[in-house]
């Protein structure tokens, strides 16, 4: 089994728990990007198995600055490993790790935050 093989399950696990999470009538909004097991003809066929309950909408191809998630990939790497050398690889382990625990810290000032707040 590949490994794109087992992303595409994955995937396909994913998409069966959330439509069972989210109540019949309230519509589901899927942001994809284009990873190769969200084109699989496994995921494309589950997607349209639950097309009447959602909706997909497809990023651009190879347009990060519009997948949020890649800027939180830069704020981890600047934050827990950027400028830095480590000598064991527990090291960098740790340090992701502060970094995803003040991540999840809603107080804490050096927490990313996606969308711009005002006070």
């Amino acid at each position: 089994m590949t490994c794109a093989h087992k992303d595409s399950i994955a995937f396909c696990a994913f998409i069966e728990y959330l439509m069972q999470l989210v109540p019949e009538g309230r519509p589901i909004v899927l942001v994809m990007d284009n990873a190769s097991y969200h084109h699989s003809q496994m995921s494309e066929a589950m997607l349209a198995f639950y097309e009447d309950r959602s909706m997909t909408i497809w990023l651009p191809p190879y347009c990060s600055d519009l997948n949020p998630i890649e800027r939180f990939w830069r704020h981890l790497k600047d934050k827990a490993c950027a400028n830095r050398l480590f000598k064991q690889i527990d090291e960098v382990i740790d340090s992701v790790e502060k970094v995803l625990s003040i991540q999840n810290d809603l107080s804490h000032s050096d927490r990313f935050l996606f969308s711009k707040t005002f006070c």
